[in-house]
Order: C-alpha cells, then sequence, then structure tokens
C-alpha cells in the first residue's frame, strides 16, 4: 500500500469512527429511543398485599448480572457502614369535587400544597388545573363543601388556574382537605371507584412527615415498618430528606432531544444532621443507597450547593427549590445504589436511572422484568442499581 492511500485509510477510519461516536450519541439523546413495549395488565392498579412482598430486580453494574427477589430480602444487599436515604415527604389529598355556583360539575387538582397567608386567616392560594365543562371565569366561585370554597383568581397560559381557597378562620387546611379532597393517584391507574380509602395509607410512606407533594415517591412505598425495623437492627443508618413532589416531575416530554427539556422547580430541604451522616459515611468509604429518584436528585443537587461553597465532595444542610435534571451523561458524586421503581417511557425518570446504570443494561433489565411479568409504575414492583459494591 502506497503512503497515499495509507494516509487516505487512516483518514477514512477516523471518520468513520467520528461518524459511529455520533450516531450514538443521536441515539443516546433522542427521546423515541427511551420507548419500550409494556403490556397494560403489567401496569399495576393495586400495591402489593404487604409493602415488602412486592418483587424486587438487583441490577448489579459493576458486573452487569441481574437477580430476582423479594423486597422483603433487601437487607442482604447492605453492609454495616451503608446509609439509607429516604425522602419524608407527605401526600395531600390534592384532588377535589365540587360544581360552579351555576351547578355544573368542576373537578380540581391542586399543584402544590397551599400557602397561607399571614395576614388573611382563613384564605390560601395556590396554582391547580382545573377540569368542567365550561372552563369557569376569573373571578368566579367553585364549591366543594359548606367548609371550604376556591375563588378563580385567573389562568396562565399554561392552562393552570391560580385560585385562593377559602375556608373558615382558624382551621387546619390539612384536616380540611383530608375530610374533603382524595389522594390524587396517577392518571395510569384506572378504576372506577377512583381513589379510596385504601390509597390514603398505601399511597403514603410509612415515614410520611412533612406535607407536600401530589405524587409519593413510590419506591419507599415497599419499605414496612418490620423491614425498617430490620434494616436497623442490622446496623444500616437511615437518614431522611424531604422533596415535595409537584405535578412537573411527571410533565411529558415533548423535546425529541431529551437534552431541551426543562424540569419544574421542586422544594427540597435537607438537614445538617443528614448532611453530617452522608459526609461521614462517604469519608468511611461506606455507600450511599437512595430510595427513589427524588432522594437522590435531593442529594445530588445538595452536593452542587457544596461545590458552589468550596466544598467539593460533601453535601450541605439546603432548603431551596430543586431544578436539577439528570440524564445519560450525568455523574453522579453523592449516590452509589439507587432503590426505585419502574419507570414510564420517555420520561425523565427513565432517563435519571439511565444515567446511573447505563442505557444498555437499564433497557435490557426492563425488557427481562417485562418477560418475567413484573408489575410496573406507581404500585408496582421494584429495582436495586448497584454501581458500587
Amino acid at each position: 500500500m502506497s503512503p497515499q492511500k495509507g494516509g487516505m485509510g487512516i483518514f477514512m477510519s477516523e471518520y468513520n469512527k467520528q461518524k459511529n461516536e455520533q450516531a450514538s450519541e443521536q441515539e443516546l439523546y433522542s427521546l423515541s429511543s427511551y420507548d419500550y413495549v409494556l403490556p397494560e395488565q403489567q401496569i399495576a392498579q393495586q400495591p402489593a398485599r404487604q409493602r415488602d412482598q412486592s418483587r424486587l430486580l438487583v441490577l448489579d453494574c459493576t458486573n452487569k448480572s441481574r437477580q430476582h427477589t423479594r423486597f422483603e430480602s433487601l437487607c442482604e444487599l447492605f453492609r454495616p457502614d451503608d446509609l439509607l436515604v429516604v425522602n419524608n415527604t407527605k401526600v395531600f389529598p390534592a384532588r377535589l369535587f365540587g360544581h360552579k355556583k351555576s351547578g355544573g360539575k368542576v373537578e380540581m387538582l391542586l399543584l402544590s400544597f397551599p400557602c397561607y397567608e399571614k395576614e388573611r386567616d382563613g384564605q390560601a392560594t395556590t396554582l391547580a388545573l382545573i377540569k368542567s365543562s365550561k372552563r369557569p371565569k376569573p373571578g368566579s366561585t367553585l364549591l366543594f363543601s359548606e367548609a371550604l370554597q376556591a375563588q378563580v383568581e385567573s389562568f396562565l397560559p399554561d392552562g393552570k388556574a391560580r385560585v385562593r381557597l377559602l375556608f373558615p378562620a382558624h382551621t387546619d387546611l390539612e384536616q380540611l382537605l383530608e375530610r374533603h379532597g382524595e389522594i390524587p393517584l396517577p392518571p395510569y391507574i384506572r378504576r372506577p371507584e377512583g381513589s379510596t380509602a385504601q390509597d390514603a395509607q398505601r399511597y403514603q410512606t410509612k415515614y410520611a412527615r412533612h406535607i407536600g407533594s401530589v405524587a409519593a415517591p413510590t419506591a419507599g412505598l415497599h419499605l414496612s415498618h418490620s423491614l425498617i425495623k430490620k434494616i436497623r437492627d442490622n446496623g444500616i443508618n437511615l437518614a431522611e430528606v424531604t422533596l415535595h413532589v409537584g405535578y412537573g416531575t411527571f410533565a411529558p416530554v415533548r423535546c425529541k432531544d431529551i437534552r431541551e427539556h426543562v424540569l419544574h422547580k421542586e422544594f427540597v430541604s435537607v438537614a445538617e444532621e443528614t448532611a453530617e451522616a452522608v459526609n461521614t459515611t462517604k469519608k468511611n468509604n461506606g455507600r450511599i443507597w437512595a430510595v427513589g429518584t427524588t432522594t437522590a436528585r435531593t442529594l445530588e443537587f445538595t452536593a452542587q450547593h457544596a461545590k458552589h461553597a468550596d466544598k467539593a465532595g460533601e453535601i450541605q444542610a439546603v432548603d431551596d427549590f430543586c431544578g436539577l435534571y439528570i440524564y445519560p451523561g450525568y455523574q453522579f458524586t453523592v449516590v452509589d445504589n439507587l432503590i426505585t421503581n419502574f419507570h414510564l417511557p420517555q420520561s425523565s425518570l427513565l432517563f435519571m436511572v439511565a444515567a446511573l446504570a447505563g442505557k444498555e443494561q437499564i433497557f435490557d433489565a426492563y425488557q427481562d422484568a417485562v418477560k418475567k411479568g413484573y408489575r410496573f409504575f406507581s404500585y408496582g414492583d421494584a429495582m436495586a442499581i448497584i454501581t458500587k459494591r
């Protein structure tokens, strides 16, 4: 081969390599590549009979192995120097059914727990989605009970309504919503009777304490009191963070290139005690287990705060609004292992787990779960993703 031909061969080899890399990148960030086929009967419509009796697919990314077990065997994956971090947010009954003064039926979904107006006892404001045969006009009043009304203040360009809740002075709004509202189950849970009294208990983690979510951090739904006790008895430390899950977390991704998607910000809170527990575990070479994508996002967000404060490699206490969007290419700095449910196709939560485990391993695991009849989404089965042994 002449030097000229050899040079051309090297050039073509480099050209083909770049072409392949571009094609690979296009596949990695293309929304359509995050689709998968799921039989409708595998979308869980009811929770498992017992929280910790759901199935658990263990994906070990360190050796590309998969194990099929039950959630109750979770303790077998832990070491005494590990830290299990949970999201202690509490779901509130955000769906209200009532009628307009004109008599037409109306349904309202509160998008965040209403903010009390200190100077106006008996009033609170929030954003909401309103469903009715004819959209109510700004200034109109919606009636949900003798004790609870809502005044429509305005509509935003995206269709959301700004509403003012009206109720008797000195009334506990949380208790009022529990009496007159319903837990807002995801739209893929289709039941003629809607949500039930059982959902008020089962669509809530056992450690839920701080009210503010319109959707549950569903990975935590598998943790029963007995399993939590067993984890503690085995010497595994637990820590808590708070992220109030908003409606925007589950908004559909409409960008063909997933990098262009923007997450809505959600309130997060991490106490000094939790930050110290995470930092100590890291220093001792222990592993950080996040229960759910909301917990994982919170921990990674706090690490970014610490980095800006010249405390790289640590996390710090924070009360802020988190819009951190994690998709393939993101490098996790806090979370080692993740306990999570199976997520919807083309969703930001699916992008996050693909960022942690690698897209190929995630889709292989999902295909395996479909074949083996796992139950998917909020009331479905779970995965444990291990990236550090």
